[in-house]
């Protein structure tokens, strides 16, 4: 599906919206949060939340031309499947490396994750002449805000932001010479973000509805003072989004890991909309799960 109807010229790279909810509770309205760039058939996940390699199946993208996995913090709804998904890849045919990025530990959870599924990886490795899986992951801790990864005309960085009492979380800016897009991650305001973001194409950023929080909290876990705080402290409620994006310059909002999802009073796309478009004045995306986009800076 081509968002917000335009037509995009010109264009070899996508941008899939995997899962869109936020949060790591179960519910059946969205996908726990994951993305897909994908760039002359390369493809790039960010975040891997629970269910990610269902939600490539049913995007029709293929494991085997995953690159690279990237991480922007460690909460389970980010990187629930992150083993998952590698290994699956794995058992659908993958047979090139992939880099792996994210907060440290990311480099002591994949090995862990190996080794908790040591026993299934030597067996297929052996029964279905395939490379170990062990040597097609390539894990790396981020330790800094420089270029990250590079691959042919790709470049990817990160900045830090500010999640809470979660450190580190990072945001990270995917740039080609044709296009950029910024994935923030979870995060309240960040001025790192801004300086990130500044005059990209498409900026996907999280969101959460202030007026839902008691409702949220009475729903999951009554009279838990932490529980609204975390929510509150850690989220970028949306019209401080679209405040952001405007300060940022960029041309495309989409809003994803949406906080709530699924309560009708409280999750509907002119709520979203709403919102954003207090401040932001260019295209605003309400995401949903499995929707799709191509990338191009030409918009006619």
């Amino acid at each position: 599906m081509l968002a917000n109807n335009h037509q995009i010229l010109g264009s070899n790279s996508r941008l899939v919206l995997l899962g869109t909810g936020g949060g790591p509770s179960i519910k059946k309205a969205r996908a726990q949060p994951s993305n897909a760039l994908i760039i002359e058939g390369r493809v790039y996940i960010i975040d891997a939340g629970n269910g990610v390699s269902r939600q490539m199946a049913l995007a029709n993208i293929s494991p085997k031309d995953i690159q690279g996995v990237f991480i922007t913090h460690n909460h389970s709804d980010h990187v629930a499947d992150y083993g998952t998904l590698l290994l699956r890849a794995w058992q659908s045919g993958l047979r090139e490396p992939v880099h792996t990025f994210g907060p440290t530990p990311l480099e002591e959870m994949t090995s862990r994750y190996l080794e908790y599924m040591k026993w299934v990886i030597e067996q297929r490795t052996v029964q279905r002449d395939r490379p170990h899986l062990k040597d097609l992951i390539l894990a790396q801790n981020i330790s800094n805000q420089e270029p990250i990864f590079e691959d042919r005309d790709l470049t990817v960085s990160a900045t830090e932001v500010s999640h809470g009492t979660l450190r580190p979380a990072y945001a990270f800016r995917f740039q080609t010479p044709s296009w950029t897009v910024v994935f923030s991650g979870d995060t309240t305001r960040s001025d790192n973000l801004l300086e990130l973001a500044r005059g990209a194409d498409i900026l996907v950023h999280e969101a959460i509805n202030p007026d839902a929080v008691d409702s949220m909290v009475e729903q999951h876990n009554p009279g838990n003072d932490s529980f609204r705080r975390a929510l509150i402290e850690g989220h970028t409620p949306v019209e401080e989004v679209g405040q952001l994006a405007e300060e940022a310059g960029v041309k495309k909002l989409v809003l994803t890991h949406l906080v709530p999802s699924g309560i009708p009073d409280f999750d509907r796309p002119e709520i979203w909309l709403d919102g954003a478009r207090k401040h932001f004045h260019g295209d605003i995306v309400v995401g949903e799960d499995l929707l799709e986009m191509e990338i191009s800076p030409q918009r006619v």
